[in-house]
């Protein structure tokens, strides 16, 4: 299984549109080799980097194993998005306070969907997936701000 985006490679850095620093709208990804019988996909952006712990910037489950996309600024029909560590639900960019970030983007084949509040925050989805998981990949970008 592959995750990769058109905007940054692997350790590449992420552009400011995908940022606080720009319009703060998710990046396109693209999706390969999800394995047969996967029942849904799990998509985690988190920053281990933050100084207050690991900051999560987006979760996303029930995402459709045949998706092979996933557009700029979009959710994928049918899946659910949950609770970031900005408060809400939905995609929150980078935005770190000082230093280059390091922003996991963490895609999981799961052998289920999975019946989840739409405000479940990382712990409840990675403690629902425990035992559901039998592919993953991640792409790792980088952001620092200007100061």
């Amino acid at each position: 299984m592959e995750l990769t985006s058109t905007e940054f490679g692997n350790n590449g850095i992420i552009p400011a549109k995908y940022t606080c620093d720009g319009e703060n709208v998710s990046p396109p990804l693209e999706i390969a080799g999800v394995p047969e019988g996967a029942k849904s996909l799990v998509l985690i952006v988190d920053d281990p980097d933050a100084s207050n712990g690991t900051w999560v910037h987006w979760t996303l489950w029930n995402v459709g194993p045949d998706m092979l996309e996933i557009m700029e600024d979009s959710v994928p029909d049918g899946s659910v998005q949950g609770a970031t560590s900005f408060g809400g639900t939905g995609w929150g960019g980078p935005c770190p306070h000082s230093g280059v970030h390091r922003y996991f983007f963490k895609l999981y084949a799961l052998d289920a969907t999975l019946d989840l509040a739409p405000d479940s925050n990382k712990a409840t989805l990675e403690a629902a997936m425990d035992g559901h998981v039998f592919a993953q990949c991640e792409l790792v970008g980088r952001y620092s701000r200007k100061q």
